[in-house]
Formats: C-alpha cells, sequence, structure tokens
C-alpha cells in the first residue's frame, strides 16, 4: 500500500512572502492580455526594454478587471517556423514570468500591459528565460520606479 506523506511536500501556495502573506504564483486568465486594440497600442505607443533573448513592451493602461499587469508572450513565426518550437517558447516565458511575477506584483503602483517578445534564434533552455525574465523585470522596476531589488 502506497502512503503519501503529505507533511514533507511543500507545495507553491504553501510558501510565504517576507511580508507573511501567500505568494501567488498562478497566471490566470484574468492576468492574460486579449484586448486586440491595447496589443496594437503597445506596439505604436509601447516603450521597450532588452535583455537578451526577450524584449519587454509595456504600457500604463486601465483594465475593468482589478489586476495589476496584464501579459502576453510572442515567439516569432519567421524564426521558428513550426508550431511546436514556437509554442515551447511561449510556454516557457508564460513559466518563467509565472515564477518572477511576485517581484513585480509587490513593487509597483498602477495598471500596466506587457509583451515579452523571444528575440533569439534557437530553442532556449529554461534556465536561459528564467535568468533573462529576472534581469528585464528588475530593469522594469528601476526605470519606471528606480527602486533596487535583489
Amino acid at each position: 500500500m502506497l502512503e503519501e506523506n503529505t507533511d514533507s511536500k511543500k507545495t507553491e501556495s504553501s510558501l510565504k512572502s517576507p511580508q507573511g502573506g501567500a505568494l501567488n504564483f498562478s497566471f490566470p486568465k484574468k492576468e492574460k492580455l486579449t484586448n486586440k486594440k491595447l496589443f496594437e497600442a503597445l506596439f505604436t505607443e509601447g516603450k521597450s526594454l532588452r535583455e537578451f533573448p526577450l524584449k519587454l513592451i509595456y504600457l500604463k493602461t486601465d483594465f475593468k478587471e482589478k489586476v495589476p499587469i496584464k501579459v502576453a508572450v510572442v515567439a516569432p513565426k519567421k524564426k521558428f517556423k513550426t508550431a511546436v518550437q514556437r509554442n515551447r517558447i511561449k510556454r516557457l516565458l508564460r513559466e518563467a514570468y509565472r515564477l518572477n511575477k511576485p517581484l513585480i506584483f509587490n513593487n509597483i503602483e498602477g495598471n500596466y500591459a506587457f509583451i515579452f517578445l523571444y528575440l533569439g534564434k534557437k530553442t532556449p533552455s529554461f534556465d536561459e528565460v528564467d535568468s533573462a525574465m529576472k534581469k528585464l523585470l528588475g530593469t522594469f522596476l528601476n526605470k519606471e520606479f528606480h527602486e533596487k531589488i535583489d
């Protein structure tokens, strides 16, 4: 008979932030950028930051939903011909954002729309994407809010 030891398993939902609240590592549907006009406005009016192999395009906006950030991820069809490659890159980008979003959520004021673009020529490893995502989010905070984070 198999017994499951739940005490030794630590789930993401049980992790605590330094302020005492539970960290939220989810990426619900309401945080996904789906508005076509806002998507186009990001490309025309948005500011951008780069940390190879990622590019962040962001714009301060207002949403009906009470979420501070809405996010979209993009992998170029020109460089990655098959949908399998593009979907893998987008999955990696979403996962890296999901794991690092507490850095942003705890330190911003106002609402923002983000697009993460993948700029590389080959399919990346998760470690490459994750480290670039951390640097990119840190750069965004420093530029917009002039705060120093770890």
